[in-house]
């Protein structure tokens, strides 16, 4: 590392601790999430592979939950396989399912974070779901952040699941259509979305530049606030996810009043 970037790294640290301290903790969203973007593009601006774009944009995982910590932030959620993404070549996709699946492992190794899964548990490999549902037993009593692991997810796809999951229970409990029908409303659905019963995101980021949310949690980010950072997700720094939350704070949340 050259004096040059020495001298910008520094300056950037300085930076952040000054973002960081006149931060307002009151202000601070309590769930957010991320659509963590540009791994590939991140890799072929650097000349490697887009495996390793994969991993670097695995490695980021942590330290950016570290930063939510320091924040009181309490429950994240992490997009890493969309339903679209298992149309990619599998010379990407089964390197990118071992690095998710390894993801999941160092989240719940960690001790820290409660581990979540969202999404379709079906088109995961059996390996996967196992991970997965270990992870969950694993954490379920950490005091930490919830890490909702979005793998398998889509929107549309999540609220096909929860009408599945409302005439199935309906069923079970040996209601007829008609009574289903004057009994739904905008809560019950709530409740057999993948989030159950946690709180909608505050703040949802995505990385990369792009400014659509591809179909990341359309019913729960209604009335979410979201930020897009021209950055790609493996070089997400800190004072990009504070400059988030300042940007976050100022402004005024009505609600549709």
């Amino acid at each position: 590392m050259n004096l040059r970037d020495k001298l910008r790294g520094l300056l950037v640290r300085l930076y952040a601790r000054r973002v960081e301290g006149h931060l307002d903790h009151a202000q601070v969203p309590k769930h957010i999430g991320v659509i963590m973007d540009g791994n590939r593009r991140w890799a072929k601006a650097s000349g490697s592979s887009t495996v390793h774009g994969h991993r670097a944009g695995a490695e980021k995982i942590e330290e950016f939950l570290g930063w939510c910590s320091e924040t009181d932030v309490e429950v994240v959620t992490l997009w890493l396989l969309s339903t679209d993404n298992f149309d990619r070549p599998r010379e990407e996709l089964v390197p990118l399912l071992g690095i998710i699946e390894d993801v999941v492992r160092t989240l719940a190794a960690d001790g820290r974070w409660r581990v979540h899964h969202v999404g379709t548990m079906d088109l995961l490999p059996a390996g996967m779901q196992r991970t997965l549902k270990e992870a969950e037993e694993a954490t379920a009593h950490n005091d930490g952040i919830l890490v909702n692991v979005a793998i398998g997810y889509g929107g549309r796809q999540e609220i096909a699941d929860a009408v599945r999951s409302m005439l199935h229970e309906a069923q079970d409990r040996g209601l007829s259509m008609e009574d289903l029908a004057e009994s739904v409303d905008i809560d019950m659905i709530g409740r057999h979305l993948y989030t159950g019963d946690q709180p909608d995101p505050d703040l949802v980021i995505r990385t990369s530049g792009e400014q659509r949310l591809s179909g990341f949690m359309l019913w729960q980010t209604a009335h979410s606030e979201y930020y897009f950072c021209e950055v790609f997700w493996p070089a997400f720094r800190k004072v990009d996810f504070l400059r988030a939350l300042r940007d976050y704070a100022a402004r005024h949340r009505r609600y549709g009043g």
